[in-house]
């Protein structure tokens, strides 16, 4: 199921080719983010037979996952704007059993049902709209009085220095990049706890709670490249300039060399867990 009306039609138009990148690369992004999955299906799941709506699914991970936890009488909805990762979603929930629908839609403008859900949850699919109040007030009208709101996002650049390292690395080798939005839709758009905790409040949430996680990742060397040159804006840029992929893959090899421990390298996902009520 597709919805007409979009919000966020730059979002739009990005996530059509960045979602073909993501499900390229879908086991070393759910290798990576493992470890952020289970204190957001904890702090999301209503107990066995409930609704859950998932923001930014992407290829369904954790709208699979949540369904399992839910059981045969329960129902996880799925919502993303990529076309591409929401048919691996669907070919995933072929294969098993359980509540997981998918639905291609604008959470900030699409009708998602009037109080249809026991809880709401993002992982990392909730930065990127581009007017984040209006888009969790429409999410809000979704859950029920009461209901949950469960999702994770980045902290800051500085904290995540596993992407940005390399991103400072590989930058004098690529053609500059048009400044960013520090209040745009990004990756990085909810570092803030504070203009996290003002949208939540002007879109109607209640109660909200936002904790430090930082989330424990070993990768290997393979996992690590395909994440940082295949996907994000390094991968962007590497498809519109293949010529300069050597180059850039050293200069990455090289800011990675903190992180090698026992030929694997570790890290810290340095996220946000928020929590509210409707």
């Amino acid at each position: 199921m597709t919805d007409a009306a979009a919000a966020n039609t730059d979002q739009a138009a990005h996530w059509q080719e960045a979602g073909q990148a993501w499900v390229q690369h879908a086991g070393p992004l759910d290798r990576f983010l493992k470890a952020a999955t289970p204190p957001l299906l904890e702090a999301a799941f209503p107990g066995p037979g409930g609704a859950v709506l998932d923001i930014g699914c992407g290829y369904g991970t954790t709208t699979l996952e949540m369904a399992r936890r839910l059981g045969p009488s329960g129902r996880c909805l799925g919502v993303d704007l990529s076309a591409s990762m929401l048919e691996l979603a669907r070919g995933r929930a072929a294969e098993t059993a359980g509540g997981a629908e998918f639905r291609q839609a604008d959470a900030q403008t699409a009708d998602l049902g009037a109080a249809a859900f026991d809880a709401a949850m993002s992982r990392f699919g909730v930065m990127f709209f581009e007017d984040p109040a209006a888009a969790f007030g429409n999410i809000r009208k979704a859950v029920k009085p009461g209901g949950r709101l469960a999702f994770v996002c980045w902290r800051s650049p500085l904290e995540n220095a596993f992407f940005s390292l390399p991103a400072m690395a590989a930058a004098p080798l690529l053609p500059p990049a048009p400044p960013a939005d520090p209040d745009g839709p990004g990756q990085f758009a909810f570092a803030d706890a504070g203009k996290v905790a003002d949208i939540l409040g002007r879109s109607g949430w209640r109660e909200a709670a936002i904790d430090r996680l930082d989330a424990p990742v070993s990768l290997s060397e393979a996992d690590a490249r395909q994440l940082l040159l295949g996907v994000g804006p390094l991968g962007a840029a590497l498809r519109e300039h293949p010529d300069l992929a050597t180059r850039v893959t050293e200069a990455v090899d090289t800011a990675l060399a903190p992180y090698r421990d026992g030929g694997r390298l570790k890290v810290t996902a340095a996220c946000w867990l928020v929590t509210a009520r409707a």
